[in-house]
């Protein structure tokens, strides 16, 4: 059957989801506060933005200066629920079956394929991260040259269907076949059905080999991208009436298909707590409210459809259950049934929101660094994706070098704040923060405005050389290319 487009003509772009006060939409502003509060207490939180939506309306919105409303942002793993929408669409119009074998989508295989456990693998297995493996497969799977062909040569430890393991090429497979159905990217795929409905204009999506999409992670979004997708989905897939995702996918891809809790995927009784513990869908997490799609450091797109709420952060977060439990012990409580008296607390939140920001690096008296000073990177073997950094002072100030795998930026540098150089050679944007912690002493935090990820570079005046340590590891290595510009 042809792959079916919903309309010959693109549809309108909705506008902005509308804003409103927190009090009118029965959210008491000062459990936004206390989640405010709570996030800036918790060492293993760094929120780069927020946004709140009840009954439709955002509620409280903020980007932790520099990251910006209109920057997207590396999803991580929040990739895999649009992957699994772009699998409800090809469903919905007859090209996937998922219960067909993940073999029978490529026949040019099948001869290398022998393990009866991996024929027999179905779509909806590797959708519900059920291939029967109990462990990730991802290194094994992606050393060769189809990463395909490596995924289905691991023979599963159990049938499929029958354990739950967090598992990549789970991901990546049910995105090769809704792209060799298609004939196109992902990306492709949705524009017309998902993203411009929605008014989403995606910002790349990563690519292996060229030309296809990912799929497990590697999506680029702004946060109201993410607020508008959960917005769609705890509407039951409709955006302003009209039905957007395949009627009845919501539920589906949502509900729980396997249970999380326990040793290697293989207990099947739930634990009394923690949001990794509550089952899992297809590409989306069971929540102990709601569900969820989540990525790596905190990208989450969290609904709650009994509280007619959605919550999307941007972050750096190693402790993502911190982030979660501020949500459940704050914003949760915050929900009345109906509009409250409007406050002063309103007008201090939008306030507050509106001048959030990362803290730089403290100056400590960065103009005792002599003028000619040049701070080389040494020793970079072990540093995932950076190759050379050079920190140069002269009489106006720092500049920063940084190398990569895939190119070069030149970035100014901030004293006593963040100088954002925004390249206009396809190279990402990058902030950067210097300081004089002690006599003899540099630091310098650069963040990759597009992800997660800051580098801390530590030198050391007499010996000309710096030090590099990423704060949260790039997974799969960092680009110095902006996806934006792709």
């Amino acid at each position: 059957m042809p792959s079916m487009v919903p309309s010959s003509e693109p549809p309108a772009v909705p506008p902005s989801l509308p804003r409103s006060t927190p009090s009118a939409q029965g959210v008491d502003p000062g459990g936004i506060s206390a989640f405010l509060d709570a996030v800036d207490a918790a060492p293993g939180v760094e929120l780069h933005s927020l946004v709140v939506v009840r009954h439709g309306h955002v509620v409280a919105e903020g980007w932790w200066h520099p990251y910006t409303p209109g920057r997207v942002h590396l999803l991580y793993s929040l990739s895999k629920s649009v992957t699994s929408a772009a699998a409800g669409f090809a469903v919905a119009e007859g090209l996937l079956d998922l219960d067909a074998t993940v073999l029978s989508y490529f026949p040019e295989l099948d001869a290398h394929v022998t393990d009866p456990r991996s024929r027999a693998m179905r779509v909806r297995d590797v959708a519900a991260m059920a291939s029967g493996h109990l462990a990730e497969t991802a290194d094994a799977a992606f050393a060769a040259d189809d990463p395909v062909l490596g995924f289905l040569t691991i023979p599963p430890d159990r049938d499929p269907g029958t354990v739950f393991a967090y598992n990549q090429p789970c991901t990546y497979s049910l995105a090769a076949i809704v792209q060799r159905l298609t004939g196109g990217t992902l990306t492709d795929y949705l524009r017309p059905r998902l993203f411009d409905p929605l008014g989403i204009a995606p910002g790349g999506w990563q690519q292996h080999p060229a030309g296809r999409e990912i799929g497990y992670s590697g999506l680029h979004l702004t946060t109201e991208d993410v607020a508008r997708f959960g917005q769609c989905l705890l509407e039951d897939g409709r955006r302003q009436g009209r039905q957007v995702l395949p009627e009845g996918w919501v539920a589906e891809a949502t509900r729980r298909h396997v249970g999380t809790a326990g040793s290697a995927g293989e207990a099947v009784v739930e634990a009394r707590d923690g949001d990794w513990a509550q089952g899992y869908g297809q590409q989306f997490w069971r929540s102990r409210h709601g569900y969820r799609g989540d990525g790596a450091y905190g990208q989450f797109c969290v609904v709650v459809p009994e509280s007619d709420l959605v919550v999307a952060t941007t972050a750096a977060a190693p402790d993502m259950q911190a982030a979660l439990d501020a949500v459940w012990a704050h914003v949760l409580p915050a929900l009345a049934d109906g509009p409250l008296p409007r406050s002063a607390a309103d007008d201090a939140l939008a306030v507050r929101l509106a001048t959030l920001g990362l803290p730089p690096v403290p100056t400590g008296g960065p103009d005792a660094v002599p003028a000619g000073t040049v701070l080389r990177l040494a020793g970079t073997a072990a540093l995932r994706g950076v190759t050379g950094a050079v920190l140069r002072r002269d009489a106006t100030g720092w500049t920063l070098t940084l190398d990569a795998w895939d190119g070069t930026v030149v970035a100014d540098v901030g004293t006593g704040g963040w100088a954002v150089t925004e390249p206009d050679d396809g190279a990402a944007p990058l902030a950067v923060s210097a300081g004089s912690p002690a006599p003899g002493q540099v630091r310098a935090d650069v963040l990759l405005l597009e992800t997660p990820h800051r580098l801390r570079l530590d030198g050391d005046v007499a010996a000309g050389t710096l030090t590099a340590a990423w704060a949260t590891d790039p997974l799969g290595g960092v680009s110095l290319r902006s996806m934006a510009s792709r």
